[in-house]
């Protein structure tokens, strides 16, 4: 049920706690370049977890603030199409001392076109719909990227930036997860003294569901950074947490839930009583931290609890033409 041609499951890799605390203050000025580091950009770093349940008929998504420095900025959503959104996560918002107003990544999103012919060489590694919404984030993060001058100390499967995209894909296909990952490459210039060229590398996608066939369908939950401790909701459905038990004895529904995610059966809960479910949930797990939540179908999403902000849609490309290739449903006849 994969929608790579090549390409093996793997575990997430997420920047860990001690790059945030280290990754900021290397966007900043140093003694040795006072001028050029006035000038340079600063990253906000997005931290938390991202929960999904695919339940039969909707998808139920959550995510939850967990900061993981001062002036972090909460994951935010971006409807990226009429089948997707995507949960933004790490560097996605970058500021300039030369200009008050922040570049985020979840504005003035533009509209996925069809396949880029300049990347035609990976249409054999990734779906073409889905690569079209990692090159997107790509040409956008280039440019910011491209302005970091600094040693940064990371590991070379560190992301600096990740979308969790949660959607429906083309064809029939069903429900789907996916991570894409943003990762970088420093080069010291010797002429220039410490100064580094940063470059941007290709989009790395994980799909995190469906899961592998035959395999038990569970709730999806991502990370960032992968540092971030306690453990995961299905775990805690999974050990007896006494907070949900106490939670499910109150109300059946709740008890049939979680007994659909305890025996991997998570696609077939009801999903109403998912989405009451998590919302019920969610205040026990977050340590009191801010968190959003919403339904997802085919025909688009809807907030039980929504940001304090609205969410950005992708902007539509007036001047596309009419036959390119899209992920948005054709109206029905």
């Amino acid at each position: 049920m994969k929608r790579m041609a090549t390409c093996s499951r793997r575990w997430m890799v997420r920047l860990s706690l001690c790059l945030f605390l280290a990754c900021v203050p290397a966007f900043q000025s140093s003694p040795a370049q006072d001028r050029e580091a006035g000038n340079e950009i600063v990253a906000n770093l997005a931290g938390g977890r991202v929960i999904v349940h695919v339940a039969r008929d909707k998808i139920i998504f959550a995510a939850i603030d967990q900061p993981v420095e001062p002036s972090s900025i909460p994951p935010r959503v971006l409807s990226i199409d009429s089948r997707h959104i995507g949960v933004l996560l790490g560097a996605s918002e970058w500021r300039s001392p030369a200009d008050p107003k922040p570049v985020r990544l979840d504005r003035d999103f533009p509209q996925v076109p069809g396949k880029n012919p300049h990347y035609a060489a990976d249409s054999e590694e990734v779906a073409p719909d889905l690569d079209v919404i990692g090159v997107a984030f790509l040409e956008r993060l280039r440019p910011l990227v491209a302005q970091l001058h600094h040693k940064i100390e990371f590991k070379p499967d560190e992301a600096l930036f990740e979308v969790v995209v949660i959607g429906f894909a083309p064809e029939d296909y069903g429900p789907e997860v996916w991570t894409v990952e943003y990762r970088i490459q420093q080069e010291e210039i010797a002429t220039r003294g410490d100064f580094w060229q940063t470059r941007l590398l290709r989009p790395r996608f994980t799909q995190l569901y469906p899961p592998e066939k035959k395999a038990p369908k569970t709730l999806v939950e991502v990370r960032y950074p992968l540092s971030l401790e306690g453990p995961t909701l299905q775990q805690l459905i999974q050990g007896n947490d006494p907070e949900l038990d106490n939670l499910s004895r109150g109300e059946p529904k709740f008890s049939k839930v979680m007994e659909n995610i305890d025996r991997g059966q998570a696609n077939k809960a009801v999903a109403e009583d998912a989405a009451d479910f998590l919302r019920a949930a969610l205040p026990l797990i977050s340590e009191k931290a801010k968190f959003i939540l919403g339904t997802m179908t085919e025909g688009g999403f809807d907030w039980v609890v929504p940001p304090d902000e609205p969410v950005e849609k992708a902007k539509e490309d007036k001047n596309r033409p009419p036959e390119a290739p899209t992920l948005r449903r054709k109206p029905n006849p």
